[in-house]
């Protein structure tokens, strides 16, 4: 089954599957919830996803699969090969993560390999997996993340810094985004576990 928000990218992985001979195609969506519905209903040993669908995430729809109990092996074929969305697909449970980028027969072959019950994760540097999730912050992201670890407001922090409370603001939403949390008291947990594993 394929799951992807362009009807030129469905059409293409439709008529390129069917053409490799190897596989049937049982059903071709354009979101996560047609997915899991037909996923329910008509089997499909693997479902080829885009990460941004209409409705979902990527791994969002990884997520009700698991909660439905749907067994399809995921593959994730994707434009956004961020380290966060490949560690949350993997985290999530895809059994493989691809990039359009990539020439077609590389998803065909992750597909095979899916098919064997083997995970496929081609041209993958899985350094990137295990690195520190603090190194993409800027050093002034790493100060005000350790001023937030100490209990410091925004106002003692722009104060104490000498950067208006409009830049703190600022820094703080850059500083969210990069650990992909949605607050000062994840980001510190983060920053206290981090610092946890460092000693």
């Amino acid at each position: 089954m394929i799951a992807d928000k362009s009807p030129v990218v469905r059409a293409g992985l439709d008529d390129y599957i069917r053409k490799d001979g190897r596989f049937d195609v049982v059903g071709v969506v354009a979101n996560g919830l047609e997915f899991a519905s037909l996923a329910e209903t008509r089997r499909a040993d693997i479902g080829v996803v885009g990460w941004a669908l209409p409705d979902m995430t990527g791994g969002a729809l990884l997520a009700m699969l698991k909660r439905r109990q749907i067994a399809t092996r995921i593959v994730v074929y994707t434009g956004d090969t961020g380290t966060d969305v490949l560690r949350e697909a993997i985290r999530e449970g895809a059994w493989s993560f691809i990039s359009k980028s990539e020439d077609p027969v590389v998803l065909i072959e992750a597909l095979a390999t899916v098919a064997r019950g083997r995970l496929s994760l081609p041209y993958i540097d899985m350094r990137t997996l295990n690195s520190d999730p603090l190194d993409v912050l800027t050093s002034r992201e790493r100060e005000l993340l350790g001023a937030l670890a100490n209990g410091w407001t925004n106002l003692q922090i722009a104060a104490r810094t000498g950067i208006s409370s409009n830049t703190v603001k600022y820094h703080l939403k850059n500083l969210y985004d990069k650990l992909g949390v949605s607050n000062r008291a994840m980001a510190v947990a983060l920053y206290v576990a981090r610092e946890r594993d460092q000693r």
